[in-house]
């Protein structure tokens, strides 16, 4: 997969179902982990009366960390951002997260929690397949996330 894949409509790119895997690194222990399942982007409507208001992102799978597997689940929200290739991505709560733009098909974000920072590159690689690389760094943190999205 090389080059990156422009996307014109962010949230109609990644609504659906996706196979997903994911890596864990600790830098500074040398731990690994590892995540399998899916994530459903499918229509958000709040109040279940009005029209489109983005996509409900519900991820569910099993996390392995030091041997242990245990089941692990998130949701989060991803609404209309300004322009077609933007989303607004939020905590189910609705606390921000983090902008996302795929119009080039790769995009930088930052999200600080805290002492920490979590720095995410999105890379779009065809219509099935994108990745994101999440490099969290804080006082108690070092680590790196990598996630590949298969759609199913």
């Amino acid at each position: 997969m090389a080059g990156f894949r422009p996307v014109d409509d962010a949230l109609a790119y990644l609504a659906g179902s996706w196979h997903v895997e994911r890596s864990v690194r600790d830098l500074a222990s040398g731990a690994t982990g590892a995540f399998s399942g899916t994530t459903v982007f499918e229509p958000l409507d709040d109040d279940g009366s009005g029209p489109f208001e983005g996509l409900l992102h519900r991820e569910s799978g099993t996390f392995e960390w030091q041997g242990v597997a245990r089941p692990a689940e998130r949701t989060l929200r991803f609404l209309p951002g300004d322009g077609a290739s933007r989303a607004d991505v939020r905590f189910a709560d609705g606390r921000p997260f983090h902008d996302l733009d795929l119009a080039t098909g790769r995009h930088v974000t930052d999200h600080p929690c805290s002492a920490d920072l979590y720095r995410g590159e999105f890379t779009v690689y065809d219509a099935d397949h994108w990745r994101t690389v999440w490099r969290v760094g804080g006082p108690a943190k070092d680590l790196v996330l990598t996630t590949d999205y298969t759609r199913t």
